[in-house]
């Protein structure tokens, strides 16, 4: 092309709990585009950023795109009616879209996405960093939008995966989905690793189709092209779907967990991870949720581990003076409760020998003695063999110096699975001629 410009175009918050969805909006503006004269240099970009957020909708994801156009007055004008059209303004939703003409993204766009991953960042912030930045930008509602936005286009992978998201038919929003457990049950087994968190086996569960009345089918979260285009070959459904698109994501990096907690950043809804040690033992509750606390420069910080997880056992393992780096989101505190962090992963860094005192063994009968009474030792009541003080015994560890996550269930968008531990993903080259965007045949 001649005479080009390069758009970046970046969109939030235009679904509610009760509809719709960013990430199919993204799908209906890549479609009118693909009709025109339009170059696409990347897969669109669908990032999830800090999951405590207390007003996200679903996986708090935002999406971007990065296209070559000869006309972007017309595509932004166009753009921007299909937001009004596919944003369910009416049950709350406040959406926000910005444009930028521009081959480099500034480094002040990665700072703002940095930030998006872990902390809270109003809608204020982004207003008034649009119009230092010469930002384009359209919102409706409260325009909460615009974090999202200007966030997906400065958000700069130091590792991605990819998300293949398959869209339904208009005739079948709010219905059930009927997508064959076995054959996804199938699809898991032929594609790991290169396919993540798609079927959950010991709850035989699927993870990979949502429950609310939005227009998504399925998505499947992988590696590579292809290994995502082999998985909807194994999935079967009855249903016609609409379509599909490849997304490029931060999900499964656990990017959001990088931030290191200290005393002057732990703020209500803020993600990150903190090194200490444990200060107390952990305790269960009603409901079989464990809370303990940790201490980390002089400062202490409860943290709670719930049931779903099904990390309680882990976190009752735990003793005082165990040293640990625990990730997670942080709750505020309420009139009940002091702040808490919500955990997301524990990694075990030391263990602490548990240590207990105990009545003395007879090496002859190799029975527990019994205490005589106050101050007079111990005696075997089998052979009369006496000792005068208690021992000290060492009770293994149930746990080792390693990373423990939730169960698969009990996943985040964001969380790193167990077979991405020291994967990076760096490179995943964008090819038009894949089939990464798709309309199926009426």
């Amino acid at each position: 092309m001649t005479d080009t410009h390069i758009l970046n175009i970046g969109f939030d918050d235009t679904d509610s709990i009760k509809g719709m969805c960013t990430t199919f909006l993204a799908y209906k503006i890549v479609d009118l585009l693909k009709k025109q004269e339009t170059e696409f240099l990347d897969f669109p970009k669908l990032i999830r950023f800090n999951p405590n957020i207390p007003w996200k909708t679903r996986g708090n994801g935002a999406v971007s795109l990065r296209i070559r156009t000869k006309n972007p007055s017309k595509i932004k004008s166009q753009i921007k009616n299909l937001v009004e059209k596919y944003s369910d303004i009416k049950n709350g939703a406040n959406p926000g879209l910005v444009f930028y003409e521009s081959e480099e993204i500034p480094e002040q766009f990665t700072r703002f996405s940095k930030l998006a991953l872990w902390q809270l960042i109003n809608r204020n912030q982004a207003k008034k960093f649009a119009a230092k930045n010469n930002i384009e930008f359209f919102y409706q509602g409260n325009g909460q939008g615009l974090v999202g936005a200007i966030s997906a286009i400065g958000y700069d992978f130091e590792d991605h995966t990819l998300e293949l998201l398959s869209y339904r038919k208009n005739s079948k929003f709010g219905k059930e989905r009927k997508l064959s457990a076995t054959s996804v049950k199938t699809m898991q087994e032929k594609t790991l690793p290169y396919t993540f968190n798609s079927f959950d086996d010991k709850k035989d569960r699927v993870l990979i189709t949502p429950h609310g009345p939005d227009p998504i089918f399925y998505g499947v979260r992988g590696e590579n092209v292809d290994s995502l285009l082999y998985a909807t070959k194994i999935l079967k459904t009855s249903e016609k779907l609409a379509g599909h698109m490849i997304f490029k994501s931060n999900q499964g990096t656990g990017d959001h967990l990088k931030n290191e907690f200290n005393i002057t950043n732990i703020r209500p809804y803020a993600s990150g991870k903190i090194t200490g040690i444990i200060s107390d033992e952990p305790k269960i509750v009603k409901g079989g949720h464990v809370f303990f606390s940790v201490i980390s420069d002089g400062h202490e910080l409860q943290c709670a581990v719930y049931k779903p997880t099904e990390m309680s056992s882990i976190a009752l393992s735990l003793i005082k003076g165990d040293k640990v780096c625990i990730g997670g989101g942080i709750r505020k505190a309420s009139k009940n409760h002091p702040r808490i962090l919500n955990l997301e992963f524990l990694d075990v860094i030391n263990l602490e020998k548990n240590l207990i005192e105990s009545n003395p063994i007879c090496k002859k009968c190799d029975k527990k003695m019994k205490s005589k009474g106050k101050n007079q030792g111990y005696q075997c009541i089998k052979c009369g063999k006496k000792s005068v003080n208690k021992v000290i015994l060492e009770i293994p560890r149930k746990i080792k110096k390693r990373l423990y996550i939730p169960s698969v269930s009990a996943h985040r968008h964001l969380s790193r699975p167990l077979q991405r531990i020291g994967r990076i993903n760096k490179e995943s080259k964008f090819d038009e001629s894949t089939l990464w965007f798709c309309v199926y045949e009426k």
